[in-house]
């Protein structure tokens, strides 16, 4: 007897299975020029735009303009590129070179952390706030506007294949979207640290510091 509904229950887990297999191997992949993927069954490509069903929502359609677009792995094993090199539109990289330039996008935003920008304008903006000066947040946005000029330092733990790091177009992914976070967490950083130094010279400093500086509130 439980031999046999164990038979039963392999049975029917296999047949989820294959089930589940099967309908996963009819769904297309599209690739999108920041490098995620959407895996889903591709229902219309006209008017610019490709459309799916939403995952979350089967009554809604999600739509993805041609612009957005890399290409299209259909489940047939033919793939549709959206993507071309074209210099009057701004695309100077090859297919191949636009590829791994995405690689190194998607690398930077889930590997890339900035805690460097972060913590520095945040030091920043605490100290020239915390003395008073009157133009004090021109230090720490000033800080985030240089934060973009050195060099961005790839970690290997961060690269998905290391292979790519050969590759010019993917480190220049990998930096792009770099000193986009370095900027962001500057400012991040340097407006706490000067909202937290004007605090500190308000509410502790402010009678106690020598008036050797000018320019203060």
């Amino acid at each position: 007897m439980i031999y046999s509904i164990s038979r039963f229950i392999i049975c029917a887990l296999c047949i989820l299975f294959f089930a589940f297999n099967s309908k996963a191997q009819y769904k297309d992949t599209i690739l999108l020029m920041n490098g995620n993927y959407v895996v889903e069954k591709v229902i219309d490509t006209l008017i610019g735009a490709v459309t799916i069903v939403n995952p979350a929502n089967t009554a809604e359609k999600l739509h993805y303009e041609y612009d957005e677009i890399y290409c299209v792995k259909y489940a047939s094993g033919f793939t549709d590129y959206y993507y071309s090199q074209d210099t009057l539109k701004g695309n100077y990289f090859t297919r191949e070179e636009m590829l791994y330039y995405m690689y190194g996008e998607r690398d930077a935003r889930k590997g890339f952390k900035g805690r460097g920008a972060l913590i520095g304008a945040g030091v920043v903006g605490l100290a020239s706030g915390g003395i008073g000066l009157f133009f004090a947040p021109i230090f720490p946005y000033g800080y985030m506007a240089l934060s973009g000029i050195p060099k961005v330092k790839i970690k290997h733990s961060t690269i998905s294949n290391p292979n790519y790091i050969e590759q010019d177009a993917y480190i220049l992914g990998y930096e792009r979207v770099s000193r986009t976070k370095r900027r962001i967490n500057a400012v991040i950083g340097g407006t706490i640290g000067l909202v937290a130094g004007y605090g500190l010279y308000f509410g502790v400093l402010k009678d106690k510091l020598p008036e050797t500086l000018k320019l203060r509130f």
